[in-house]
């Protein structure tokens, strides 16, 4: 068994890694083998990331031949035991089950049971469209953040390397195996960064700096009007990204991102809930109590129905896209679209549009 250790020298993250777990309790792990079942393929190299002392560390445990993989894992178990939280990339599809496949195969007695793991690769995949990515591969997401590697070998061609050095280790073909993982680590800890898109949708950290109405002209030339929000946002953004849907806008770059939400200024439907107890009166088009309009002649007044039991309301709204501020406006009673009333009191509350913000952009995020 070989063991390579290097420290990471003026390697730096900047990405808030405290954020998931306390640095020194964090260990980065990745691993290589000649295939994807671990019945018929060798575990070969495991490779580890780690903080010490103020910095970035790498250690790597690389089996010579095919009968040294309960060598490394048993080097790789006794290393982790002093950690609580594995971040890996996609480890919870391959690398985790591949390990755990191995030691009961060769009936080691080690298990993740004691970790609690940070998969990036699942935790950045469901926003792939949103970053108009191809795919959220390691090396994709390198690429993207503009991340330069320094091995020039596929994992695929890393399997008939490894089967040449077992024949016949060599100092050039060894370096080019532990280089690989190396830099699959490196990678691993730079794209960190691109979590933050993550942590923009599920923190619900998203906060209202400014709130202000904008008025601009459509391609028709017809007057609008829109709530423009800049916002302060949890974690800076590694490259801009710009997302719309349902006539909402969001655009973010660094620290700042801003929101652009149409204002419907027309006249909506409240409809309440009971309407047993109304009376609709058509001439009137409006529902009333019929405490109330039990003194409307019986000619003018009708039994209300659950798509006639309304009042209208000339405002302005918001669309909204579940029930988040009561009461709610629609158009027509089969009508989907919700709406809130931005009245002058939603106007002055700083509070509430943090939470509508976070709203929008969970709506932007689950169209991609």
């Amino acid at each position: 068994m070989k063991k390579s250790e290097e420290t990471l020298e003026d390697f730096a993250i900047s990405y808030p890694l405290d954020k998931l777990a306390p640095l020194e309790q964090i260990l980065f792990l990745d691993i290589e083998t000649t295939g994807f079942t671990s019945r018929t393929s060798y575990l070969y190299m495991i490779g580890c990331a780690y903080y010490q002392a103020g910095k970035w560390r790498t250690i790597q445990w690389m089996a010579d031949d095919y009968s040294q993989e309960g060598d490394i894992l048993t080097a790789f178990f006794d290393f982790a035991r002093d950690y609580r939280y594995l971040v890996h990339f996609n480890g919870n599809n391959f690398d985790l089950p591949f390990i755990t496949q191995k030691c009961a195969q060769l009936k080691l007695p080690f298990s993740f049971d004691g970790f609690q793991g940070i998969d990036i690769y699942r935790r950045i995949s469901p926003y792939k469209f949103f970053l108009k990515l191809p795919n959220c591969k390691q090396k994709t997401l390198e690429q993207y953040l503009g991340i330069a590697r320094t091995d020039v070998f596929s994992s695929g061609e890393l399997i008939g390397l490894y089967h040449d050095y077992v024949k016949n280790p060599s100092e050039f073909t060894e370096k080019a195996l532990f280089l690989h993982n190396a830099d699959d680590l490196k990678g691993m800890l730079e794209v960190l960064p691109i979590l933050a898109y993550y942590d923009l949708f599920n923190e619900n950290c998203v906060k209202a700096r400014k709130v202000q109405a904008n008025y601009y002209k459509d391609v028709s030339g017809a007057q609008r009007k829109e709530l423009l929000i800049t916002l302060q946002i949890p974690t800076s953004l590694p490259r801009l990204v710009t997302a719309s849907a349902a006539n909402c806008y969001f655009r973010g770059e660094g620290e700042s991102a801003t929101l652009k939400v149409p204002i419907y200024e027309e006249e909506l439907k409240y409809f309440y809930s009971n309407y047993k107890d109304y009376y609709y009166l058509p001439t009137e088009d409006v529902a009333l109590h019929k405490s109330v309009a039990g003194f409307v002649d019986k000619e003018h007044r009708l039994q209300a129905s659950a798509a006639n039991c309304y009042t209208r309301k000339f405002s302005c709204y918001l669309p909204q896209w579940e029930i988040l501020f009561t009461p709610f406006f629609k158009r027509d009673y089969k009508s989907k679209e919700l709406f809130f009333e931005l009245t002058d009191e939603m106007k002055k509350n700083r509070e509430g549009f943090t939470q509508y913000a976070n709203h929008v952009l969970s709506m932007i995020a689950s169209t991609y």
